[in-house]
Order: structure tokens, then sequence, then C-alpha cells
């Protein structure tokens, strides 16, 4: 038998099987068509909105526990992402920067011991959000008893369907002390809005004040209501000395102090003025001078764990992140006191070596 007389036996079979399943699909069309469809059961979605919680003492409390608990659960496990989602702003940035710093030098990310903190809780409208509280606790690094600080957190929700976040840290200076807090018969302090004019410097300008004198110096006219200190003139005198280092070396050094998108606080003291806090950025530009030698400006050591070891083109830029307290005096003093900062913490937190331009 040739190969042909084998193939069409076999197309004759394929062609029967076809009319059968077209005479079975037929006869199926028939048999649905005089049934009635059964009913499908209806899903019913709906969306269910979270009920506003009232900010009480007992909440801050809850919250304050829960956070040091997962914070201390991430670190021991050096679990960057579940220490990012209890957190936000600023303190998400620094937050990651110090994982990656712990990952480069090859050590642990530091745990913290809290003692019994001291809730100032603003009293809050249930349905207007954000919703916010400070924490004033002791805090030190574990396995390390003499680095006992008092930190000032600032814990977030910024709607009943959020979660609570840490969104701002910083400490109190060795010398400095927390002003007396207006709290009412119940415990609650008063928040302030950013834009009362009852304080030397309205809220919302405090960060704005301390970058101008950053930037200008002694002789900045914003000296008039805040205080020379490290963080203020102290930054601009070693801004100056900075970029002379890097001129000796060809190299040229930028550096501005700016105000930063996030959120500013602030509660009412027993003398009338405002504890306020904040964040300030400082960015700066590395570069060589010569752009056509080829040569390459060094890495910052404070940058390394940022950069992956090697330098692209002829820049390299930098984000230091800080964020602060500051006592702001009432308009009554005016002439007579100052603003003042008390607390400080941040650094580096974002670094990156553009690539050459096209020329």
């Amino acid at each position: 038998m040739t190969a042909n007389a084998v193939g069409r036996p076999f197309r004759s079979r394929s062609r029967a099987f076809r009319s059968l399943a077209v005479a079975a699909a037929a006869l199926a069309a028939v048999g649905c068509a005089g049934r009635e469809p059964k009913a499908r059961p209806t899903v019913l979605v709906t969306a269910t909105t979270p009920e506003p919680e009232l900010l009480t003492h007992e909440v801050a409390e809850r919250e304050f526990r829960a956070f040091i608990t997962n914070d201390d659960v991430a670190r021991a496990a050096g679990d960057e992402r579940l220490a990012l989602t209890w957190t936000s702003d600023g303190q998400s940035q620094l937050t990651a920067a110090e994982f990656r710093k712990a990952a480069y030098d090859g050590d642990p990310v530091a745990r913290y011991q809290y003692g019994e903190p001291r809730l100032l809780v603003p009293k809050l409208k249930l349905d207007i959000y954000p919703h916010w509280f400070v924490a004033v606790v002791p805090r030190s690094v574990q396995g390390k008893p003499k680095s006992t600080r008092t930190a000032l957190m600032t814990f977030i929700r910024r709607g009943p369907g959020d979660r609570w976040r840490l969104c701002m840290t910083a400490e109190l200076l060795p010398d400095a002390e927390l002003p007396k807090i207006t709290v009412d018969d119940d415990g609650y302090a008063t928040a302030l809005n950013v834009a009362d004019t009852s304080m030397l410097i309205r809220p919302r300008e405090v960060p704005g004040i301390q970058a101008t004198i950053a930037s200008e110096g002694p002789r900045s006219v914003a000296r008039k209501v805040m205080k020379a200190g490290k963080y203020t003139t102290g930054y601009y005198s070693e801004v100056r000395k900075a970029k002379r280092k890097a001129e000796d070396k060809d190299l040229s050094l930028q550096k501005v102090t700016v105000a930063t998108p996030f959120p500013i606080f602030a509660l009412r003291t027993q003398d009338d003025g405002g504890l306020i806090l904040y964040s300030l950025a400082r960015n700066s530009l590395l570069t060589v001078k010569d752009k056509k030698s080829g040569a390459k400006p060094p890495i910052p050591p404070e940058a390394a764990h940022l950069l992956d070891g090697t330098v692209e083109g002829t820049d390299i830029t930098m984000a230091e992140l800080y964020q602060f307290a500051a006592i702001d005096p009432p308009r009554s003093k005016k002439g007579k006191a100052k603003a003042d900062i008390i607390a400080q913490a941040g650094s580096i937190s974002k670094a990156s070596t553009p690539p050459p331009r096209n020329s």
C-alpha cells in the first residue's frame, strides 16, 4: 500500500469526526433552547469606610508601643522593607540610609531600648486629619548604655484607613531643656497652626529662617530672630571650610540648605511661645574644576554606602536630611528673645554620580 493510499482513509475518518462534532453541537444548542437559563447568584461587594478614631492618650500609648515593638522586630531581622512600613516622610529616607550603611559596614542595624515616654497629645478634631502626637522618651542603642539621649518622636496618621507611622525624630541637645507645654485640665496639649502669628516667627517660616542663616552667616538679617549656633551660623562656617578644602584638591563644592516638603508640627508652650518640629535638607554638588581633564571627584567617606564605588562622570550629588525641634518665643518678647534650636538628628540620605553629559 502506498503512502497516498494510507492517507485517504485517514482523511475520510477525520471528516467523519468533524461532521459528528458539528451535529452534536447542533443538538446541544436545540436542547438548550428549550430550557430556561438558571439564575446565577448575585455577589454584592460593599466598600467599608474605616471609622475615625479620636486621638487620646490611650491611643498614643498604644501606637507608641506598637511602633517600638515592630521596629525592633524589623531591626533584629535586618528587614529594611518591614521597617519602612512603620515610617513616613523624612524618617523613611533616614531609615533606609541607616539600613544601607549597616549593610555596607557589615554591621547589624542598631536596635534601641526605650524608657517611659512622656506623650504630648494635642486635642484634635475627630474627622480632621492628619492626627499626630509627640513622644518624649529616653532612648539608647542596645549594648551602649552611655548612648542614652532624649528623643522627640513625632507620629502621624493621615486618615482613618491609614496606620500610624513615625515621621520625625530629633534628639535633645546635651545642654538643652524641653520647654513646658501648655495642657488643659485633661492633659491635652494645644496644637498651633503653622501660620500662627502670635510667636516671633510663624511656625512654617522657622525652617526658612534657619536655612537663610546657614547660607548667609552671622551677618544675615535673620540672625535678629534666631540664635547663632552649630546648626545656624555653624553650618555657614562648616560650608566655607569644606569649600576651601575642595579647592585645594582642584574640586568645586556647592552646598545649600533648604526647607523640605515634609510636615511641620507646633505646640503651645506655657510662656505663649511654641515648640516647632520640622526638617531641613542640605544638598551638595562636588565636581572637578577641569571637566576636560578626565579626573573624577573622590567619593566622600560619608556617602560611600550609598554609591557603588564608581563615579561615572565628573560630579557627585549628595542630599543630607536633618530633623529639628526649636523653641519659638512669643511675639511679645520681640527684641528680647530669639528662636533657639534644642534638638536635632539626621544624616546623609541620598547620593548619586550622574553620567557625563553629552558634549
